[in-house]
């Protein structure tokens, strides 16, 4: 999030940091720069609500694409519906493989020759959207999934501000 907020500009804007976790620091930092924020903890609430609070404040804010960033619940068949095209994430494994959680260690486990990161437009399946760019890091000998994510996510910041002003110019 931070990455993407030090390139807004001419391409994009950011006019809303959104978390589920209101003691995010990510939130904290989006507040000290002075980014509307939005902070509900789903429990108790049902997905449903949830997310129909979530989108209600995304387009309060006048956001016209999402970017995820950290963001780790899955979100429903309908909500990305209603935001069909126009949300992207960036999962740290060069899809379509790893999708979903551990992607670091399998890549390990499985002897690959190099991990990465992919920015992909989200759709209804997880991790399965078209695929917008992606960065390889090669897997150093003695790697492990802590070390091959420091890694990543140097890659990870120079990627998806540049996969999304091109997204959002297109």
């Amino acid at each position: 999030m931070q990455a993407l907020a030090g390139e807004q500009g001419d391409a994009y804007r950011i006019v809303l940091v959104a978390s589920d976790r209101p003691d995010a620091a990510g939130l904290a930092w989006a507040r000290e720069q002075g980014l509307t924020t939005f902070a509900l903890p789903p429990k108790g609430i049902g997905k449903a609500a949830y997310e129909e609070a979530l989108d209600a404040a995304l387009r309060d804010a006048g956001a016209e694409w999402i970017a995820l960033a950290g963001y780790m619940r899955l979100l429903s068949d309908a909500f990305v519906a209603r935001w069909r095209g126009r949300i992207i994430n960036i999962h740290p494994s060069l899809l379509p493989k790893y999708k979903g959680l551990d992607t670091h260690a399998r890549a390990i486990a499985a002897g690959d020759a190099a991990g990465g990161c992919t920015v992909h437009v989200v759709t209804e399946e997880l991790d399965g959207g078209e695929v917008l760019g992606r960065a390889e890091v090669p897997i150093l000998a003695d790697e492990t999934p802590e070390s091959l994510a420091a890694r990543v996510l140097v890659e990870e910041h120079r990627l998806y501000p540049a996969v999304l002003k091109e997204f959002v110019r297109s």
